[in-house]
């Protein structure tokens, strides 16, 4: 019997070219679905092409179905119903689709210095200096408004190779003096993180007009998005994210660099876990991706919101079982990532106990803050449950936190799972640069949390 625990890297203990392979699917999965709407579209494509029907109120609901759900837009409840009555719980896993970047606001368009931009407004947890001088792509949707009739109208102007890019600009070192003796924070303000989109005056402009080029702006988006006229702004949902695809990063190609893998790099593999799922498990099988976890999980779209207990409910109806019976009796794994002990900033973590990259999918028991302030802290019965789950399927796994403690912290959706009465812990993959615009999570992680969703759904 092995007495003491160590984190150990399991490349030796694995398919390489198995997880080779998967994390080329990834990638593509990274580079389409930068947005929650865009992630949203390729998942419920994914989940057709594997047989998965849109749930409806009033359906029949048996063992071996599979079924799935959008939330307007901007999340999807995946659901393979297994042989056991739902009296008996789910074996849920719940991550989110959403990531940091930088929103247009309602009224964005101005005119300034012989150049149009966008306002914005930056969402979720960023350090906003990194987001200056980088290629930034438009994705989104806009709603115009005309006559009575609305129509949703998609925006994607930068992820093609021959589009135009935008940018936030930043001050050269020959001026930067000032700039540079400032804290982090305030190398650039919040309002000054304004989108460089333009500068050919209207050819259609009068002499005396004072914004030419802002009519010029106006005229291309009205030709191209259904007549779209400035005041379709303000019902319109546009951010700005990084243009540039997912990578390998080193000479061996273990690791991935890209926008956005907090938290796709769980929502992928939590997805596809259930889409491997050949046959009929023993407990229902659900998969949850929500929105707004960058901002406190508010919203329609958000953990907090009742959607999830609405579709649970109407599944229990289905079966004459009570709602809360089902989730008293389920599991959850909280689907979501943690800092990767970096060795260039070794004095925020704490060796024993932080995640290290290459070994394996991250079992977080709790997070929070100075107290573990903001977490619901998996009990010791969970936490050995899920790792015998996970021994006995050979997942290369560790224990991972975020970071020393009251050197910061952060949280993740599963207080507001557990707060329904479902026993959840945290689980996923470790990040480099997390919340910047370009994070780095090694492959081997990422397929390894693939295999540990794949064997907790069929527990």
């Amino acid at each position: 019997m092995e007495l003491f625990y160590d984190k150990k890297t399991g490349w030796d203990k694995l398919d390489k070219k198995a997880c080779m392979d998967y994390a080329e699917g990834y990638k593509a999965f990274l580079d389409a679905g930068k947005t929650e709407r865009d992630a949203v579209s390729y998942i419920a494509a994914q989940a057709e092409s594997k047989g998965y029907k849109e749930w409806k109120r009033g359906m029949d609901v048996k063992a071996g179905d599979k079924l799935y759900q959008i939330n307007r837009h901007k999340g999807i409840i995946l659901t393979h119903v297994g042989k056991a009555s739902l009296s008996e719980g789910l074996r849920l896993t719940a991550a989110h689709l959403d990531a940091p970047r930088v929103d247009i606001r309602t009224v964005p368009l101005y005119e300034q210095e012989g150049m149009a931009y966008f306002k914005t407004h930056y969402y979720g947890g960023i350090k906003k200096y990194q987001w200056l001088a980088i290629p930034l792509e438009l994705r989104g949707v806009v709603c115009v408004c005309k006559d009575g009739k609305i129509t949703r109208v998609p925006v994607h102007v930068g992820d093609k190779p021959n589009d135009p890019k935008f940018v936030i600009t930043d001050l050269l070192p020959h001026l930067g003096s000032d700039q540079m003796s400032k804290k982090a924070t305030d190398i650039i303000k919040a309002e000054n993180m304004n989108i460089l989109i333009g500068s050919i005056p209207s050819e259609n402009a009068k002499e005396d007009e004072k914004d030419k080029i802002k009519r010029a702006i106006m005229e291309y988006l009205h030709e191209n998005y259904e007549n779209m006229t400035e005041a379709d702004f303000l019902s319109a949902e546009l951010s700005c994210v990084p243009a540039y695809n997912a990578c390998d990063i080193g000479f061996d190609r273990s690791f991935i660099g890209a926008y956005g893998h907090d938290d796709h790099v769980c929502s992928y593999p939590a997805a596809t876990a259930m889409f491997d799922l050949t046959e009929t498990p023993e407990h229902t099988a659900m998969c949850l991706l929500v929105d707004k976890e960058e901002t406190g999980s508010d919203g329609v779209t958000g953990m907090q919101s009742h959607h999830f207990d609405t579709f649970v409910a109407d599944l229990c109806r289905a079966q004459n079982v009570l709602p809360e019976e089902c989730l008293e009796n389920s599991i959850c794994l909280s689907a979501d990532v943690c800092n990767a002990f970096d060795p260039n900033f070794p004095e925020v973590s704490e060796a024993r106990n932080d995640a290290r990259v290459g070994c394996g999918m991250a079992i977080i028991k709790y997070t929070g803050s100075r107290g573990k302030g903001g977490t619901s802290d998996a009990t010791a019965e969970l936490m050995a449950r899920v790792r015998c789950i996970l021994d006995d399927a050979g997942v290369v796994w560790q224990t991972g936190q975020l970071g020393r403690v009251d050197q910061g912290g952060g949280g993740t959706v599963a207080k507001f799972l557990a707060n329904r009465n479902i026993d959840t812990v945290d689980a996923g993959v470790p990040v480099l640069s997390m919340h910047a615009p370009f994070e780095t999570i090694s492959k081997l992680d990422l397929y390894m949390t693939h295999l540990g969703f794949h064997a907790f759904y069929r527990a």
